[in-house]
């Protein structure tokens, strides 16, 4: 991690990941980019349905290939590169026949180093190939949740997916949130861990670095009147009263409440949910 010197109070504490040595380029491929109108926790309608969203700086978007419907061709990594959009780092792929798309980078890997999507790939970084093929206890990330649907799991910095058996057409996973659940084994699945797993240890530094990325203050519900939320009012420091746990302010529990439908198709694929402080099984 970069450390900064003391020299302001922001500055007292605040690190960032360096970029320096790692990313090759600060300019993106043109082709591949197009602005987007960011929704800032608003509906079609225009009203707040997220709360503690907006503003933040303007962000340039990469198209990031998800599907990797280039079956057969051999690509190379060009560049390693910085995306506003996500946390983790992009790579430039450029594939044998001349085309190029954006990719989620795999933690290790430089310009130059190949891939390949391939139902039976060897298992190098970077190489993407059917989860039935993949040996358990390997690590892989941008994993599909059903065939042909596209990398849905396992796309955030410093993320990576277990691969834990292999079980009548289903191939079990241990997830980033320590949940257990199974996929179908005709998905296909990336070799390797996410980029810049560095992310989750930066530290801020100042109320300001956070409005950039688009976060509001956060107002307590305690601080609040009884008009505006049901912990507001009372003199002084008050509790939360007679309510069974904490509230939101819309009055619905918070805070370790299961919010999964309990009718929700993917269900049965669950074997064991994630562990909470609620839930430490």
């Amino acid at each position: 991690m970069k450390r900064f010197k003391p020299t302001t109070p922001g500055r007292r504490g605040m690190t960032s990941v360096p970029y320096k040595g790692t990313l090759t380029t600060s300019t993106p491929h043109k082709s591949l980019t197009r602005g987007r109108k960011r929704n800032v926790g608003r509906n079609n309608q225009g009203r707040i349905t997220t709360p503690h969203k907006g503003s933040g700086h303007k962000r340039l978007y990469r198209e990031i290939d998800f599907l990797y419907d280039k079956i057969n061709i051999p690509a190379k990594f060009e560049t390693i590169e910085y995306d506003p959009n996500r946390s983790s780092y992009i790579a430039l792929a450029l594939y044998a026949d001349g085309e190029r798309r954006y990719v989620i980078a795999p933690k290790g890997v430089s310009v130059g180093d190949k891939f390949i999507v391939n139902a039976e790939a060897s298992l190098n970084i970077g190489n993407r190939m059917m989860l039935r093929n993949i040996p358990v206890g390997t690590f892989v990330y941008n994993v599909e949740a059903k065939s042909k649907g596209g990398a849905k799991l396992g796309r955030s910095a410093g993320n990576y997916i277990q691969v834990s058996a292999h079980d009548g057409g289903m191939a079990t996973l241990r997830m980033p949130s320590s949940e257990t659940r199974k996929v179908p084994d005709t998905c296909f699945a990336c070799i390797g861990e996410v980029s810049n797993p560095d992310w989750k240890l930066t530290n801020l530094g100042k109320a300001g670095r956070n409005r950039w990325r688009g976060v509001r203050p956060t107002v307590r519900g305690s601080a609040m009147n009884p008009v505006d939320h049901p912990h507001g009012g009372g003199e002084g420091r008050q509790g939360i009263g007679l309510r069974r746990g904490p509230k939101t302010r819309h009055g619905k529990l918070a805070y370790g409440v299961k919010t999964r439908r309990p009718k929700k198709y993917s269900n049965t694929l669950i074997l064991a949910r994630r562990k909470t402080k609620r839930n430490p099984q």
